[in-house]
């Protein structure tokens, strides 16, 4: 099993890179347009700004490579925003395979913190992809400023200050705004079901 790991300018790839070895997959971590094409699978992670991770990308033309993927692709936190269409965040354009925006958290009472930080249960749709057999109201790891609204790719939703997109699904492209590689045995089974896809 070939697995890439875009290597971009964000923080916390190493993280997926330990959570693969765990599974014992070696992953490939590569900015080379030829080698994410020829990967079986490609992992698009990330923590960081959304325009300076999208100015990196588009020098190295990698939006372009990564819009094309015919592979399974699975993004990962800004790796989620940076899929769909334009980010609040540095008012960026994204790779649009989501024709949705992301927007910033707006506290609406003293107790709700940006980022949104910590575990938080997430709401599965049936027809989830990766997200299956998960048991009820699995809890995952958050921690993010930025979120993607409800929308017709959405296949699962978290609720902290309104729902949002906790995970989407479009062809052969999935995410998760979560970190599954910070989120113990509910984690490791959503990239196992990414790998056996």
């Amino acid at each position: 099993m070939n697995i890439a790991i875009v290597k971009y300018n964000a923080g916390n790839i190493y993280s997926v890179v330990n959570a693969l070895r765990r599974l014992d997959i070696e992953p490939l971590l590569t900015d080379s347009a030829e080698e994410l094409q020829k990967a079986d699978k490609v992992i698009f992670p990330g923590q960081g700004n959304a325009a300076e991770a999208m100015a990196y990308l588009r020098e190295r033309n990698l939006d372009k490579v990564i819009a094309a993927l015919k592979q399974p692709v699975l993004g990962i936190c800004v790796g989620q925003q940076l899929l769909c269409r334009h980010s609040e965040e540095g008012d960026a354009d994204c790779i649009g395979i989501f024709d949705v925006p992301v927007l910033k958290f707006r506290p609406e009472k003293h107790e709700d913190k940006v980022p949104a930080m910590g575990w938080n249960d997430i709401k599965v749709s049936p027809d989830s992809g990766i997200l299956e057999n998960l048991g009820q109201n699995p809890y995952v790891y958050f921690v993010h400023s930025y979120y993607v609204p409800v929308c017709e790719w959405t296949v699962a939703t978290a609720d902290y200050i309104q729902p949002y997109s906790a995970a989407l699904h479009k062809d052969n492209f999935f995410t998760c705004q979560f970190h599954p590689e910070k989120s113990g045995s509910v984690g490791e089974k959503i990239l196992k079901n990414f790998i056996q896809l």
